[in-house]
């Protein structure tokens, strides 16, 4: 895959990281990269580790699929930094159309990883439904806050990252749950 299509679904990526209840990880999967990104991560491990030790720095590069990974991680960046001055200011000045947006993309995103599943069987469906019950019982939860130090921005920033990888679990979203979204995103 060339370096500005990585480039670009990492702008994708980084637009959704941004968007609460849409997931990174979710536009990784639609987009065709989540198995190159998840082996990437993998592949940071005691092999790597050791050609950094050892300053094999070019084998070590090679090793985790570096230019995959920086490429994916500029775009992420940028379509991070560059929109989330716009998210804050309408949040603040247009908060139910942008949160309807939000919504809309949700939606979108739910139906987009539905489809993906071809064998539906009882089991699946009761995972489902398990699911959204889970979905509603914490979107109705109240938020919780956190003292906003350096400690409560690290801790719910190293929450919402972990999430941020896996489809269909908003990294945003757990910032909102902790009621930090505005907090982080300025």
């Amino acid at each position: 895959m060339s370096s500005p299509g990585v480039f670009l679904r990492g702008l994708m990526m980084g637009a959704a990281d941004i968007v609460p209840g849409v997931s990174g990880g979710t536009v990784a999967f639609i987009t065709g990269i989540y198995d190159t990104l998840l082996g990437s991560i993998r592949a940071v491990d005691l092999e790597f580790l050791g050609k950094l030790f050892k300053a094999d720095i070019s084998g070590a590069w090679q090793h985790v699929n570096g230019g995959f990974l920086l490429a994916l991680l500029l775009g992420i960046g940028t379509s991070i930094f560059s929109l989330a001055r716009i998210i804050s200011w309408t949040l603040e000045h247009h908060p139910v159309p942008l949160w309807a947006a939000f919504f809309g993309l949700i939606l979108a995103s739910a139906l987009v990883l539905l489809r993906q599943v071809h064998n539906w069987s009882v089991p699946r469906v009761l995972c489902l439904l398990a699911g959204v019950a889970l979905a509603v019982f914490i979107a109705l939860s109240p938020v919780a806050t956190f003292e906003v130090g350096f400690a409560g921005v690290f801790l719910s920033g190293f929450l919402a990252i972990c999430a941020m990888i896996l489809p269909g679990i908003s990294g945003s979203f757990i910032l909102v749950l902790l009621g930090m979204y505005g907090t982080v995103l300025t």
